[in-house]
């Protein structure tokens, strides 16, 4: 991972709202033989007795469902929105472009689910994503007991507990204040996701520019 102190994000309930507000995770891991194998799916976070853990399901019988099986260790990542950043934005255009983003990397063990966690879960998914409408006709409890007899034994429920919690919150603060301005103005312009991490920067401004405290380059190694 990206590993400047000055693109870390300090304050853990950004980070947990980070991952309660992209819930769809890129999940990697590796068979024994260190064949990779990866997915994308929606993850829940649960905090219990002070811990972190993420819950989501997978199909049986699929290589990242075996790989699993045969080697725990996973990782999930966590994206936000991201963009291009031209250096022609800065006070000095003469050093390379870059890239802004946002991303959290949870490590940890799969654990896969008994059956009736796995039905718990799968309440709790469809319950948080129709918006708490237990009227839905998609709520678990709702579903057709022949839908679901064939649906659940194809799927496995796993919990990762979070050994390891990394994050990059690239966000240009290693740019003095008017080259930030501008980058955000210019992100603003493009709307879209640019927007939305212009959105970001808007936010951090204050804490990296104190009213009366001079700029310092040499705090950043790029």
């Amino acid at each position: 991972m990206y590993n400047f102190s000055y693109f870390k994000e300090n304050d853990k309930q950004i980070i947990l709202d980070f991952i309660e507000e992209n819930p769809f995770a890129f999940i990697t891991g590796s068979f024994l033989s260190g064949e990779q194998v990866a997915s994308q799916i929606p993850v829940l976070l649960e905090k219990r007795n002070g811990e972190l853990f993420l819950q989501g399901h997978i199909m049986r019988n699929t290589d990242h469902h075996k790989a699993f099986v045969e080697n725990p260790n996973a990782l999930l990542v966590f994206t936000g929105p991201s963009c291009y950043v031209s250096a022609s934005w800065y006070s000095n255009p003469q050093i390379g472009s870059t890239w802004n983003y946002m991303s959290v990397h949870v490590a940890g063990q799969v654990n896969f689910m008994t059956n009736d966690a796995l039905k718990a879960f799968m309440r709790k998914l469809t319950l948080k994503f129709e918006n708490g409408n237990t009227q839905s006709l998609t709520f678990y409890d709702n579903l057709p007991d022949q839908f679901l007899d064939k649906m659940m034994p194809a799927i496995a429920g796993f919990e990762i507990k979070a050994d390891k919690i990394e994050n990059v919150f690239k966000l240009s603060q290693n740019r003095d204040e008017k080259s930030y301005m501008n980058i955000i103005s210019k992100l603003d312009e493009q709307g879209g996701s640019r927007a939305l991490i212009a959105l970001e920067m808007k936010k951090r401004k204050a804490a990296l520019f104190p009213t009366g405290v001079e700029w310092d380059a040499s705090k950043f190694d790029s």
